[in-house]
């Protein structure tokens, strides 16, 4: 039962705290998940976050519901799915009429304005905390496809326009061909 008011506390307060979306608050996740209670290491997390961002959807309630089922089963997962989505949701419920009447208010908008840099500097350390992972170079004759896959990426939705999913099943499949572990 400990284990499940962790997960709630844990994965409740990075959501409250993180402003900006999915991706800003994966750092406060990964404070809490490897830092704070020590159920995954760096390296598990990075993978967990990196097979979370293969599937669609919200990155926070995927990466929340596979930490909370390693840790505690289905009611770890149903816990921490929950720790994601009903504070957040409830805050918005609240918040929802303030916002609409002060909209049009400056400080509001400065306030908005102001947090912005907070939220690149998340974004920048969560791109850091990925390229530490993706592009070690690997054993075998093909060390850096990790490097070579992220640039024919790159390439293809920023140049070409290719849908973005295009590149996620091509580098499953490159991952599932050439990257597995024996």
């Amino acid at each position: 039962m400990l284990t499940l008011w962790n997960l709630f506390k844990a994965f409740g307060i990075a959501t409250l705290l993180g402003y900006g979306g999915g991706p800003a608050i994966i750092p406060l996740y990964e404070h809490q998940v490897v830092s704070r209670y020590q159920w995954l290491d760096s390296e598990d997390f990075g993978r967990a976050l990196a097979f979370g961002n293969a599937f669609p959807g919200p990155i926070a309630t995927k990466l929340a519901a596979y930490i909370g089922f390693k840790v505690a089963g289905w009611a770890g997962a149903a816990v921490a799915l929950v720790a994601v989505v009903l504070p957040t949701a409830l805050v918005m419920i609240a918040l929802a009429g303030v916002m609409m009447k002060l909209s049009g208010n400056p400080v509001i908008k400065g306030m908005i304005r102001g947090v912005q840099p907070v939220i690149f500097v998340m974004l920048a350390m969560l791109a850091w905390d990925f390229v530490k992972y993706a592009f070690q170079p690997m054993a075998g004759p093909l060390p850096f496809l990790p490097l070579l896959l992220a640039a024919v990426f790159f390439i293809m939705v920023q140049f070409y326009q290719v849908n973005a999913v295009w590149g996620i099943l091509l580098a499953l499949v490159v991952g599932g061909v050439f990257m597995r572990s024996s």
